[in-house]
C-alpha cells in the first residue's frame, strides 16, 4: 500500500522495458542498479537504540549501529540527538533507496525514558496511525506498529540496557510528517487513522519492479524444470515460503518460488513449462483474492471481495447477523476472526478449494493444483487437494482447522 503507482520505465508517457524511474532521485535507471532502502521499523529501532544509549552514558551520539530483523548489522546516521532530563530524543530519516515509497524521507523519531521495572513499553506518538478496526492483528485503539518492528525495537533497547542498572524503558515512536504521508497510502481505508504504519519484516526495502519481478518468477519456474523437477511450491513472500518449507521438508529447496503478487504469471509459466503440480501456500488475505479470480493480488489494484466471503460463510451455515458482519469486515483476517467467534468452521478450506479450481482453470487444466492456508505463525488452518499431495512431502494437518 505504500507504492506510488508507476509503470516500469514510464517517464513522460514513454515506457522503456528494463528501466524504471527511481523513487528517490527521479532518474531513469536499470532495474539491476537500483538501491535497496530501509523500513520504517528498522529506522524506528535504530532511533530507539540511540536514545537509550544517550540516557545510559550521558553523552550524545550522532550515529548508531543496529541489527535489522534479518540480522544484518547497519549503521544509521541520526537527524536528531537530544537529551532533556530523563528523556532522550533521536531520529532517523528513512531512505527507501530507489523504491517509489510514499514514506521515503519520513523522520522516524523515538522518545525514550528509562524504567527500573522490567519491560519495554512501546507507544505511538504524532504521525503514527491508530488502529480503529479489527482484523489487522493489532490491538484496536493501539498504535499501528507491527509485531516485527515491535520485537526489533525491544531487542535493540534491551541490548543497550544490558550493562546498566535499568530493567526497562518507555519508547514513543513518532513521525512529524506522518499524517500527511498517510494520505498517499491505504491506511485510512484499513482503519489506520492519523498517520503511517511502522512496518517491515526484514528491515530492508527492495525496489519495486513489476517487469523484473515477473521475469524472476518465470525464470525460477524454468530453473525447476531444468533441474528435472516437476513440482513447484508457489508462495507470496518470505514468511509464507518459510512456512511452506516447514510443511514440505522433503522437497528440493529450488522448488519453492516466491511469486509475490504475480500468481497468474506463475501459473501460466508453470503450464508453459509443463510443470505437473503447483502447490500454493499463503495466508488468508492473498488466498481470498486468488479465490475471487484475481491473478494480480497487489493491494493497490485488488481488494478482498467481502461479498464472495459472505457467500462462502452463508453456505457454511452462518446466520444473517454474521453474514452482515462479514460484509462490513475490514480484512479477510477479520472475517476469519468473526467465524471463529461464531463457531463456524470450514472457511479456510473452502477458500483453498476455490483457489484450486480457479488456478487449475487458469492453467487450462494442465497443472494439478493444491492449496494450503496458514496463519501468521505458520499454523496450517485449511487445505484443499484436488489431486494427491506431492510425493516426498509430509504435512502435519492440525485437527480443528477452520
Amino acid at each position: 500500500p505504500f507504492f506510488n503507482k508507476q509503470k516500469e520505465g514510464e517517464v513522460n508517457g514513454t515506457v522503456t522495458p528494463g528501466l524504471m524511474k527511481s523513487g528517490a532521485t527521479g532518474k531513469l535507471m536499470a532495474v539491476k542498479d537500483m538501491r535497496e532502502g530501509f523500513t520504517t521499523g528498522a529506522c524506528s529501532a535504530a532511533a530507539a537504540k540511540a536514545a537509550t544509549r544517550i540516557l545510559i552514558h550521558g553523552k550524545l551520539v550522532h550515529e548508531i549501529e543496529t541489527t535489522l530483523p534479518n540480522r544484518r548489522r547497519v549503521t544509521f546516521v541520526l537527524k536528531r540527538s537530544e537529551a532533556n532530563g530523563d528523556i532522550a530524543v533521536c531520529s532517523v530519516i528513512k531512505d527507501a533507496g530507489d523504491d517509489p515509497d510514499a514514506t521515503h524521507g519520513a523522520e522516524l523519531t523515538a522518545h525514550v525514558r528509562l524504567l527500573h521495572q522490567s519491560g519495554i513499553v512501546i507507544r505511538g506518538g504524532e504521525g503514527v496511525a491508530v488502529v480503529t478496526k479489527a482484523g489487522l492483528g493489532l490491538e484496536v485503539g493501539g498504535p499501528a506498529i507491527n509485531p516485527v518492528p515491535r520485537k526489533n525495537i525491544t531487542e535493540m533497547v534491551m541490548e543497550e540496557l544490558e550493562e546498566s542498572p535499568y530493567l526497562g524503558a518507555e519508547v514513543t515512536i513518532s513521525v512529524p510528517t506522518g499524517r500527511e504521508m498517510a494520505k498517499k497510502t491505504l491506511n485510512e481505508r484499513l482503519g489506520l487513522l492519523g498517520g503511517i504504519s511502522i512496518l517491515g519484516t526484514t528491515g530492508i526495502v527492495k525496489p519495486y519492479s513489476t517487469a523484473a519481478y515477473r521475469a524472476s518468477v518465470v525464470q525460477g519456474i524454468k530453473i525447476v524444470r531444468e533441474q528435472g523437477l516437476d513440482i513447484v511450491v508457489l508462495t507470496t513472500g518470505g514468511k509464507s515460503e518459510k512456512y511452506a518449507m516447514d510443511l514440505f521438508p522433503s522437497l528440493d529447496p529450488i522448488s519453492f518460488i516466491q511469486v509475490g503478487d504475480f500468481i497468474g504469471t506463475a501459473i501460466k509459466a508453470a503450464a508453459k513449462a509443463n510443470v505437473s503440480h503447483a502447490v500454493i501456500v499463503g495466508m488468508i488475505g492473498k488466498l481470498s483474492k486468488m479465490a475471487d479470480g484475481r491473478m494480480m493480488t497487489h493491494a493497490v489494484g485488488s481488494e478482498v471481495n467481502m461479498k464472495m466471503l459472505e457467500e462462502i460463510v452463508r453456505a457454511l451455515g452462518a446466520s444473517d447477523e454474521v453474514c452482515a458482519q462479514v460484509l462490513k469486515a475490514n480484512t479477510a483476517r477479520h472475517v476469519l476472526e468473526l467465524c471463529q467467534a461464531a463457531g463456524i468452521s470450514g472457511l479456510t478450506s473452502a477458500i483453498c478449494e476455490r483457489v484450486v479450481k480457479v488456478l487449475a482453470a487458469y492453467s487450462g487444466n494442465t497443472v494439478k493444483v493444491s492449496c494450503y492456508l496458514v496463519d501468521f505463525e505458520g499454523v496450517l488452518l485449511g487445505l484443499f487437494e484436488m489431486f494427491p499431495r506431492p510425493s516426498r512431502c509430509e504435512v502435519n494437518i492440525l485437527q480443528g482447522a477452520v
